[in-house]
């Protein structure tokens, strides 16, 4: 006899349904209505108490709907719903201002606030069953939530900052002073809303501190992969003394915060005459590299099959070719990933450019963004600078992350 499950309170999946559509709708209220504030300027609020109504009813409505109805059918009847819900609820207010105000805005917002409610109540409550769940089904409810919550809460995290810093860099001084708060775009100003942009390359000497940052960056990865191919592999193939603690001990160095070697690095730069040299700084910055990239890379070598390199040993082959022949060529998607990993150490680096370099004709990105940190100039100019800094290396990124990811997985499994 297969034994009944409980009917506990909770697990009623109508219940369930009604808090996790009432939390959901709460955090996408509150969601647009900040990306409406920053778009036009306005002083909105979220209607809390609307939101939780509309979010409660939309939940119970897209899991009992969800047998009748699927896919598009499902979320315009459920948007529909939520929006009239919403609109009794706050008197054609859905933003606690007047709708006569940026009207437009608030209705784009307002039907963008629906889908994105009943939507992703489709995909939570997908498969959901009606009446009573099974622990199960109620732990797979409650994940759903939380995973969807989670998407919504690292955009948030990311994009805000980002918009924020964006849009002030297309700011005038006196739209910045009239207004602080207000993140709009006035697109009649044309191409001159790139004003900061082109004062910092011709000004401020930008252009220079993006080649003089790639130059670093890119003998940063190449010394790091001179010592730590051969490094890593010793590591991880041969076997003499003191392998298991060196081994663990790889990336002790990261336990000494780099503020604690601050000093001591830049008494002995300036005692050795390398301080204010970028061949100080290509010292330097490979020693903050060399032990990630050990570690990463001696992690593939030990995935890689050992008997591909002994056959090539029996054939003739020396070491040395062996690892230049065999081991190099197998480990290409690792390599790539090591030193897409540096070049973005290497490029964000701040402190150690920041205490070493006082020349500006030898600053590298971030040490000029620094520069512009002051009362002397304009705000919008250290938030173009720091998007200069930022976008190159999240197209980088972006662009070859999938090999960053297969190099980072591949020999996890044997």
């Amino acid at each position: 006899m297969i034994a009944s499950t409980p009917k506990i309170w909770y697990r009623q999946s109508d219940f369930v349904a009604a808090v996790i559509g009432a939390l959901w709708g709460v955090s996408a209220a509150v969601t647009i209505t900040v990306a409406l504030a920053l778009m036009t300027g306005a002083g909105v609020a979220p209607m809390m108490l609307a939101s939780l109504l509309a979010g409660a009813v939309a939940g119970v409505y897209t899991l009992r709907m969800q047998h009748r109805l699927e896919g598009i059918p499902l979320v315009v009847s459920g948007t529909t719903l939520y929006l009239f819900l919403f609109l009794a609820a706050t008197g054609f207010g859905p933003f606690s201002i007047s709708f006569a105000e940026h009207t437009t805005s608030q209705a784009v917002a307002f039907v963008v606030m629906a889908l994105f409610t009943v939507w992703p109540l489709t995909r939570m409550f997908l498969k959901s069953p009606i009446g009573w769940m099974d622990r199960h089904e109620f732990e797979t409810a409650i994940i759903n939530f939380m995973y969807w919550f989670g998407y919504l809460f690292f955009i948030i995290i990311v994009a805000v900052p980002f918009y924020v810093m964006v849009m002030t860099s297309l700011k005038s001084q006196q739209a910045l002073l009239a207004n602080p708060l207000d993140f709009s775009l006035d697109l009649d100003k044309g191409w001159g809303l790139l004003r900061s942009y082109t004062e910092l390359f011709e000004q401020f000497n930008f252009g220079e501190y993006l080649i003089t940052s790639f130059g670093v960056s890119v003998a940063t990865v190449i010394v790091t992969l001179l010592f730590s191919v051969p490094g890593a592999y010793a590591v991880a193939r041969l076997r003499f003394r003191g392998q298991a603690a060196m081994s663990r001990s790889i990336l002790l160095i990261y336990m000494v915060p780099m503020i604690v070697l601050a000093l001591p690095i830049y008494i002995g730069f300036s005692m050795l005459g390398l301080r204010n040299s970028l061949f100080g700084i290509l010292l330097i910055y490979p020693v903050t590299t060399i032990p990630v990239a050990l570690y990463m890379l001696q992690g593939y070598f030990r995935g890689l099959p050992a008997e591909v390199e002994e056959a090539g040993l029996m054939d003739g082959l020396s070491r040395l070719k062996v690892i230049w022949k065999i081991t190099l060529p197998l480990s290409l998607p690792a390599m790539a990933s090591v030193s897409l990993y540096v070049f973005m150490i290497a490029w964000n680096e701040f402190l150690l450019a920041f205490m070493l370099l006082d020349d500006p004709s030898k600053f590298t990105l971030t040490r000029g963004v620094a520069m512009l940190n002051s009362s002397e100039i304009p705000r919008q100019h250290l938030m173009a600078g720091a998007v200069i800094a930022t976008v190159p290396i999240m197209i980088i990124f972006l662009g070859l992350e999938r090999f960053m990811v297969k190099g980072l997985t591949a020999g996890s499994v044997k």
